[in-house]
C-alpha cells in the first residue's frame, strides 16, 4: 500500500523569524482528505565534542518554552550560507570556544515528525583547541565538561531531557566503545 499523502492546498498561518506554520489540506492514501498543521523549520545541528579525557562539552541554558535551564550539547539553527557541518563547527566555537577535528556524522534526527519538518544533523568530533566562547547576542549559557560514561548514564537515568543530546551522547558513547572515534 502506498502510504503517501498528497498536498492539495497550503495556507500560511504564521510567518516568523524562525518558524513558519502552514495549514495544509491533504489527500490520504484511501482517497479521503484531512488537515495537517505543519511547523516549517530551517533545521538544526548538534555536536558531541570529546576532549582527550573523553569528556563532552555541554551547555546549560534557559529554555523559555519549558521555563527551565536545560543541559544540552552545543547546537543551533542551520544558517543558509553553509553546510550542516560548517554550521556545527560554527555553533561549537560560538557556544563553547572549542575547535574540533575528525568530525564524523552521527546521522539525522527528526525531533517530532507528526507536526514539523525540522531535521537536526548530528556530529561527533575531537577537540583540538580551546578558545573563549563567543555566544550570539542574547544567548546566555554555562559551559561544562562531563565524562562520556557519566553523560550516557545521565541519559539512561533521565537526567538529560533534550532529545538531540540524548541521541548524540548515546551514539558517540557506542562509537567510542567500538573504537570508531
Amino acid at each position: 500500500m502506498d502510504l503517501s499523502e498528497k498536498t492539495l492546498s497550503s495556507q500560511t498561518v504564521f510567518d516568523g523569524r524562525i518558524l513558519h506554520v502552514t495549514n495544509d489540506t491533504v489527500k490520504l492514501p484511501d482517497g479521503t482528505t484531512s488537515m495537517r498543521e505543519v511547523v516549517r523549520h530551517p533545521g538544526g545541528v548538534c555536536v558531541a565534542a570529546l576532549d582527550n579525557d573523553n569528556n563532552l562539552l555541554f551547555v546549560r541554558q534557559f529554555r523559555y518554552p519549558y521555563g527551565e535551564v536545560v543541559l544540552e550539547l552545543p547546537a543551533g539553527k542551520l544558517e543558509p550560507n553553509g553546510t550542516p557541518l560548517e554550521n556545527g563547527k560554527r555553533e561549537l566555537l560560538e557556544e563553547t570556544g572549542a575547535v574540533g577535528y575528525s568530525y564524523i556524522t552521527l546521522g539525522q534526527l527528526y525531533p517530532s515528525p507528526g507536526y514539523t519538518d525540522e531535521i537536526i544533523h548530528l556530529y561527533a568530533c575531537r577537540i583540538k583547541e580551546q578558545r573563549e566562547a563567543q555566544p550570539d547576542s542574547g544567548e546566555f549559557l554555562n559551559v561544562e565538561k562531563i565524562n562520556i560514561i557519566k553523560a550516557a548514564e545521565m541519559v539512561l537515568n533521565n537526567r538529560i531531557a533534550d532529545a538531540k543530546t540524548q541521541v548524540a551522547v548515546l551514539k558517540t558513547a557506542a562509537l567510542l566503545q567500538s573504537g570508531k572515534i
